[in-house]
């Protein structure tokens, strides 16, 4: 059995062994192990896909790949996780886990040859959570089978293949800010993403002892199937709506100005309206907190992140009790900055941005009323900035 407190690439390794024998179908070689981060962001919820802009950061809970090349073009994936092994040929539309691999590889093969593989997943990251899970297992299988196929490819464009294999071969409507996020983010650092231009910049943290709190609410989310695909599609109703009544095409609503919103504001359904209100100002947050994290000024930070859950939970309408519970929680504790939603919603977790020097003390206040005020299957765990995906030696 894989010793659950080894290193987790180590884990993956011996998953690999366990699932497909020591040394495989393949060469024998010893397999590519890659380690790809979550990610929460502070703020910048649900404005990637409408062309605005983000700042996450990765955090220290990983999905891990071994992966080791064999003679045909079957890829063999087992995940630890579900103890299930499935077979994958090109071309294949499998459901499930197995979904995401199989889009990987079909979207890498349009920039090399990928060979057939055996590869075990493994993961401390919670899967459902809102914290990136299916584009932390997008980019660790992306790197080992670009290392196996001898791919040259930046991580930025190793980041857009893994968007596109989400949006095409799993159907969900995401903007780059997850692949992205995986792919670019650095240790130390948050990450500003214009989704537009696809520019990024990293912006220091400043504090090495500021910490992040993850509080899982329990309720878990699957994008495909809850209402975030509803909100890209009430967001391109409205960019419609505007282009008409404004008599010029707008491309998205990070387009549209305040004023804009206001004087074209009869055009709209309520519904539309509010979706545009929440993008536009959530715009303008970002821009805010990414100033005020560069000044050092985190209790900025946190009420940028407060207001974002607001207009999340009001205008864009993707919060949910459990989630307004654990904010409420959050930013009752000394000491924590901010807290908001992370993730596309409907469940997940909630984040909150808390002093390095009180991290322990917060986490254990907030987890002595956390079944009470949030649900029995709540729990909140601490983490720490990170940087992205990457191959372990």
């Amino acid at each position: 059995m894989v010793a659950v407190n080894s290193p987790l690439d180590s884990r993956a390794k011996s998953a690999l062994i366990e699932a497909f024998g020591k040394d495989g179908d393949g060469d024998g070689n010893d397999p590519v192990v890659a380690l790809a981060p979550g990610r929460v962001n502070l703020v910048g919820g649900h404005t990637d896909y409408n062309e605005g802009l983000c700042l996450p950061i990765a955090v220290d809970r990983h999905v891990a790949v071994a992966a080791r090349p064999r003679d045909d073009s079957t890829i063999h994936a087992y995940a630890s996780d579900f103890d299930e092994i499935r077979t994958i040929e090109p071309g294949d539309v499998p459901d499930g886990w197995v979904a995401y691999v199989a889009a990987v590889a079909d979207a890498l093969r349009e920039r090399g040859s990928i060979p057939g593989v055996e590869l075990a997943i493994t993961s401390n990251l919670p899967t459902g959570a809102g914290l990136s899970s299916s584009a932390a297992l997008e980019l660790a299988v992306g790197r080992t089978l670009v290392e196996l196929g001898g791919i040259d490819i930046s991580a930025r464009d190793l980041a857009l293949a893994c968007w596109r294999a989400e949006r095409e071969g799993v159907g969900v409507e995401c903007g780059i800010l997850d692949q992205f996020a995986v792919a670019l983010c650095e240790p130390g650092s948050a990450l500003f993403l214009d989704c537009r231009t696809r520019e990024v910049e990293q912006v220091p943290l400043g504090d090495a002892n500021l910490g992040l709190l993850v509080i899982d609410t329990g309720v878990s989310h699957a994008l495909a199937d809850s209402g975030y695909n509803d909100r890209v599609r009430e967001c391109r109703s409205a960019v419609s709506a505007l282009s008409i009544s404004a008599g010029r095409e707008i491309g998205s609503l990070s387009d549209v100005s305040e004023a804009d919103l206001e004087r074209h504001r009869e055009a709209l359904t309520p519904t539309e309206y509010r979706r545009a209100r929440h993008v536009l100002g959530e715009n303008a947050r970002v821009e805010r907190a990414r100033d005020a994290l560069a000044d050092g000024d985190f209790d900025a930070v946190g009420t940028a992140m407060v207001e974002s859950h607001e207009s999340l939970r009001d205008d864009y309408e993707v919060s949910c009790d459990e989630l307004d519970a654990a904010v409420e929680l959050a930013i009752g504790v000394e000491g924590v900055y901010g807290a908001r939603m992370t993730g596309g919603g409907f469940g997940g977790s909630a984040v909150a941005l808390v002093g390095g020097s009180v991290l322990e003390r917060a986490k254990e206040e907030i987890r002595s009323d956390l079944s009470d005020r949030v649900g029995p299957d709540a729990r909140v765990f601490a983490c720490r900035p990170s940087g992205g995906v990457h191959l372990v030696d």
